[in-house]
C-alpha cells in the first residue's frame, strides 16, 4: 500500500474489543491452585490485619483461560513493533533484536540463576559481566566500566555523580563548581540528571551549522564555576561534532570534565572512540546500540564507562578477576555507592555480549557504516520534498522540518499520523526542540534498500498530498481502529486510571 492514496477506514469487527472488565462473568475460572500439600497456616499469623485487603478483590475480572489468551493476543496484533517493519524513531535506535540474543539469554544457567547466589556459584554469570565490561571498555576507549545502571538516563545520572565525586575529592567539598553546561539541542534527561545531582544548568547554544558554539563555550567556562559539559556526539541533530577535541580541551582547561551522552553511539562503534576524543565519562544504551529490547520487550541497560581517574568512584560492587575466578569487590572507599539492586539488568548484559561476539570488530564496524549510509540515503532522497535545516551530511539520523508543508496548513503531527496509513511507524517529532516542526529520522542498519525506498515513497506521497489535498493529511490516520485523538485534552486532563462503573454481571 506504500505510495498509494488511503482515505477510507478499513472495516473491522468490533465484537471482541471489550475490556477484560467488560468481558468478565462471575464464576468463570481460568486457573486453579494445586491441592495444598502442607499444613495450612492461619492468615492472621502471616499478614497483620492492617496490611490485608478488605474488599475481597471486588472488581477483579473473572475470565476463562481462552478469554485471557485471546484478549492479549488480539491486542498484540494491533501494535506496531520492530519485528513488523521499519521503526524510524530518531535518537532511539530501534534496531532489530536478534533472536540469537534471546536464545542465549534463555540458557537455563543464566535465566534461572538466583540473584542472591554466592559468587562461587555464579562464576559463569560473573564471567559474562566481566567480559562485557572488557568489550565496552575497548569500544569506548574508557577503561572503567559499571554495568549497574538500569537505563540510559540512569547511566547518565551515574556519570554526572562520578563527576561530582571526583571534583569533591580533587578540589575539596565546597569547591564552588556547581554549573553543568548542556547544549540547547540535548536530550531532556541531560539537564534533569544534572539537576538531580545538585548542579545548576547553563545552556550552550548551537551554531547555524548545527554544532556547539565554541565562543560561547569559552565564555561560560571562564567563570570558574563549571563542573563539566554534557555533550551528545553525534549531536541530536545527527551531526558529528567535528570540534570535539577542541571542546574537550576548553572544558579541561577550565578544570571541568566532559560527559558524553552515548545515545548516538550507533554512529561510532568500530570507527571512533569517545575516550580518544578526550571524553571523561559516557553512558551506553545496550537497548539501542547493542540490540537488546526496548520497553515492554525487556528492561533497559545503561552502562557507565569512564577514565582511569574516575574509575575509583564507580558504583559498588565492581566485578573483578582474581586468577581464574571472578568476584564482587565492595572494597572501594571512594565509590558513589550502589545505584541499582544486585548488579543491574543481567539478561540485557547477556544479550549485548551475544550481539558483540556475533558481530565481532568487523561486523560492528559494518553495522555502523550501514546505519550512516541508510540515514544519508534518506537525507538525499527526501531533500526535494522536505526542508532540511542543516546541510552538512548527517551521521546515523537526519532531521527535516514541516516548513514547506506548513504553507498549506499541514504540520509535523499531521505528517506523522498520515505515515501510519502507509504502514510505517512515525519518526520522532518535534525534537530536537531547537528545530521548529522537527522530524528526526533514524533508519538504523536493520533496514534494507527495498524498505528504505518504500519509506521514501510514502513520505513523498504525503508531501504531494499536503500540496494537493491537505485535508487528507490533516485528518489522518484513516485506517486505524481509533482516529485522530485530541492529544491536547489528553495531556491537560489525563485519565490515568480506569475503573469499571458496575460490578460484572453473572453469566
Amino acid at each position: 500500500m506504500n505510495g498509494s492514496k488511503i482515505t477510507k477506514a478499513t472495516p473491522h469487527v468490533t465484537q471482541n474489543e471489550d475490556l477484560l472488565f467488560e468481558r468478565s462473568r462471575r464464576g468463570r475460572i481460568g486457573y486453579r491452585l494445586p491441592a495444598l500439600d502442607v499444613e495450612p497456616t492461619p492468615i492472621d499469623e502471616i499478614v497483620p490485619a492492617e496490611l490485608r485487603r478488605d474488599d475481597d478483590l471486588e472488581g477483579v475480572p473473572e475470565l476463562s483461560e481462552v478469554d485471557v489468551v485471546r484478549h492479549f493476543t488480539r491486542l498484540s496484533t494491533w501494535n506496531y513493533a520492530v519485528d513488523h517493519g521499519m521503526y524510524p524513531l530518531g535518537s532511539c535506535t530501534m534496531k532489530y533484536n536478534s533472536r540469537l540474543n534471546e536464545k542465549v539469554a534463555r540458557i537455563a544457567g543464566f535465566a534461572n540463576l538466583h540473584p542472591l547466589a554466592p559468587a562461587e556459584e555464579a562464576q559463569g554469570a560473573l564471567e559474562v559481566l566481566y567480559e562485557l565490561q572488557q568489550h565496552l571498555a575497548e569500544i569506548t576507549g574508557l577503561p572503567g566500566v559499571s554495568l549497574q545502571p538500569a537505563a540510559g538516563a540512569h547511566g547518565e545520572m551515574t556519570g554526572v555523580m562520578l563527576i561530582r565525586a571526583y571534583l569533591d575529592a580533587r578540589d575539596g567539598k565546597g569547591h564552588g563548581r556547581d554549573v553543568m553546561l548542556v547544549p540547547d539541542s540535548a536530550h531532556g534527561t541531560n539537564p534533569a540528571s544534572a539537576n538531580l545531582s545538585g548542579f545548576r544548568v547553563k545552556t550552550v547554544r548551537t551554531t547555524p551549522e548545527g554544532l556547539t558554539d565554541l565562543d560561547q563555550l569559552r565564555e561560560l567556562c571562564a567563570t570558574g564555576d563549571v563542573a563539566g559539559l554534557m555533550l551528545t556526539n553525534p549531536n541530536t541533530l545527527g551531526l558529528f561534532e567535528r570540534n570535539i577535541r577542541e571542546i574537550c580541551h576548553i572544558v579541561h582547561e577550565a578544570g571541568g570534565l566532559v560527559y558524553m551522552d552515548g545515545a548516538n553511539m550507533n554512529a561510532l562503534v568500530g570507527w571512533a572512540r569517545p575516550g580518544d576524543m578526550g571524553v571523561d565519562v559516557i553512558h551506553l544504551n545496550l537497548h539501542k546500540t547493542f540490540s537488546t529490547p526496548h520497553g515492554g520487550g525487556g528492561p533497559g541497560s545503561g552502562p557507565c564507562c569512564c577514565t582511569a581517574a574516575l574509575e575509583p568512584f564507580l558504583p559498588v560492587p565492581r566485578i573483578v578477576r582474581e586468577g581464574e575466578a571472578f568476584k564482587l569487590d565492595y572494597d572501594r572507599p571512594q565509590s558513589i555507592g550502589r545505584v541499582r539492586a544486585f548488579y543491574g539488568n543481567f539478561g540485557m548484559a547477556v544479550r549485548a555480549l551475544a550481539y558483540i561476539l556475533t558481530h565481532g570488530p568487523d561486523g560492528m564496524r559494518e553495522a555502523t557504516e550501514a546505519a550512516v549510509l541508510n540515514a544519508r540515503y534518506i537525507a538525499q532522497a527526501l531533500a526535494s520534498d522536505y526542508e532540511k535545516p542543516y546541510q552538512a551530511p548527517p551521521m546515523h539520523e537526519v532531521v527535516f522540518t514541516d516548513k514547506r508543508q506548513a504553507r498549506k496548513g499541514v504540520h509535523t503531527l499531521d505528517i506523522a499520523k498520515r505515515l501510519i496509513d502507509y504502514g510505517f511507524h512515525p519518526p520522532t517529532i518535534y525534537f530536537p526542540l531547537i528545530v521548529q516542526g522537527a522530524m528526526l529520522i533514524e533508519p538504523t542498519e536493520s533496514v534494507g534498500r527495498e524498505e528504505l525506498d518504500q519509506f521514501v515513497a510514502a513520505m513523498r506521497a504525503i508531501a504531494r498530498e499536503a500540496e494537493e489535498e491537505p485535508e487528507t493529511v490533516r485528518n489522518a490516520p484513516h485506517t486505524t481502529r481509533i482516529g485522530r485523538l485530541d492529544e491536547a485534552a489528553a495531556a491537560r486532563r489525563p485519565v490515568l486510571r480506569w475503573k469499571p462503573t458496575a460490578k460484572a454481571e453473572s453469566a
